[in-house]
């Protein structure tokens, strides 16, 4: 694995458990090291800055025994692609009962982040909890436990197999990407986050009302954050269908409202929001030794500040929950993977089905069949559409779809 990073590096890549969205430990955490930087010129924030690096550095983990790399960027924005793998468990022992018994360690969340090499478009790929896949041989590097390679299990099975490590080796397994950096997280990181950026307004299409996640919001437009925030992102029998896959769409809405309110509201120059946002981070996630340092979190912040919203696509991973091999399970649909991963492989945006694109976007899908006007101005094609995604983008400000009882 190290030989293939080597290979690879300066090349971009692209029931009962409740899951939430941890990809915002990843947004918020390298956007809250700016402020630290910015003014850790002074005896206290220099301090601070202090303080925050030891503590992330004290809870990192070691991917693989030799992740940290060669050569740690310098401040300014990282020079290529890069992936990261945040994974949200719901267990976490220091976390008591609060959210109900648990029997096991399961990584519930699963979302993959590619940035592109040019920095100019992203792709957060959220893979289903339930998604059947093929698990290789991982090695619990605590208990030195080996555990052999299985064919078709959930993949939310690999945390207990090996931990953090092991579930970067499952998703490079399915997905054909190498992923150097991950991070994770619990459901007391996602209260704290969320309370330290502020709050993010999400739309429903109707009132929602489900006990279990003890979730009560209104129709229209809430700003949420804390436990409401957690709720929302818990919350099956709230949204869409009742499924699990609903959810997903829920942490989209969100992260989509996150990445337009973290760029809107002057978060990158607020220096007390981002100080707050540091310290919750510091406290309520664990990164990789690779992604654990001040430089590499500032560096990537600079090359996903300015990424244009309409060039964040938030995806799931497609599959069907129509194999009678595995009732209540999600089989790969693998041809729509493929194409997909091909692209994020290859470093090239893609585009999600339009319903009705609009002829004079110079960014809508071209028809090869429509007629040549020689006289209409020469725009660029847009990103090809892989017809059958699941998605939106970050500018997409559509309304949760509350379940229907």
């Amino acid at each position: 694995m190290a030989q293939r990073r080597r290979q690879l590096a300066g090349i971009a890549r692209h029931g009962r458990l409740k899951p939430y969205s941890p990809v915002t430990t990843v947004i918020t955490v390298v956007a809250a090291t700016l402020a630290v930087i910015l003014v850790s010129t002074g005896a206290v924030a220099g301090l601070a800055f202090w303080q925050f690096r030891s503590t992330v550095e004290a809870n990192s983990i070691d991917l693989n025994g030799s992740d940290v790399p060669d050569v740690i960027p310098t401040i300014g924005s990282f020079e290529s692609g890069f992936n990261i793998l945040i994974v949200g468990v719901d267990n976490d022992p220091d976390q008591g009962e609060a959210y109900g018994e648990r029997g096991g360690t399961l990584n519930d969340v699963n979302i993959l982040v590619h940035v592109s090499a040019d920095h100019t478009n992203a792709v957060v790929v959220s893979i289903p909890r339930d998604l059947i896949v093929a698990h290789p041989t991982c090695v619990d590097v605590e208990s030195g436990q080996e555990f052999a390679s299985m064919s078709a299990r959930p993949v939310n099975e690999a945390m207990s197999r090996g931990g953090l490590p092991c579930v970067v080796s499952t998703v490079e397994s399915l997905t054909g990407l190498d992923i150097p950096f991950a991070g994770l997280a619990t459901f007391d990181g996602v209260v704290r986050m969320s309370d330290a950026v502020g709050g993010v307004p999400i739309c429903l299409t109707d009132a929602i009302d489900d006990p279990l996640a003890e979730l009560n919001l209104p129709a229209g437009t809430s700003v949420v954050s804390g436990q409401t925030a957690l709720a929302f992102l818990r919350s099956r029998h709230g949204v869409g269908d009742g499924s699990d896959l609903s959810r997903i769409s829920s942490q989209q809405i969100y992260l989509a409202s996150l990445m337009r309110t973290v760029q809107g509201d002057g978060t990158f120059s607020d220096l007390p929001k981002l100080f707050s946002l540091a310290s919750a981070a510091a406290s309520n996630i664990k990164l990789s030794t690779s992604l654990a340092h001040p430089d590499t979190m500032v560096s990537m912040a600079l090359a996903l500040k300015d990424i244009d919203l309409s060039r964040l696509v938030f995806v799931q991973y497609p599959g069907t929950t129509d194999n009678p091999n595995f009732p209540g399970k999600v089989v790969p649909s693998q041809d729509l993977a493929d194409a997909m991963f091909a692209k994020i492989l290859a470093d090239e945006p893609f585009a999600l089905t339009a319903d009705e694109p609009d002829p004079a976007d110079p960014a809508a899908p071209v028809d090869p069949e429509a007629p040549v006007d020689a006289e209409a101005p020469v725009v660029e094609a847009g990103p090809e559409v892989i017809d059958g995604l699941t998605g939106r983008t970050a500018e997409d400000e559509s309304c949760a779809q509350a379940f229907a009882f």
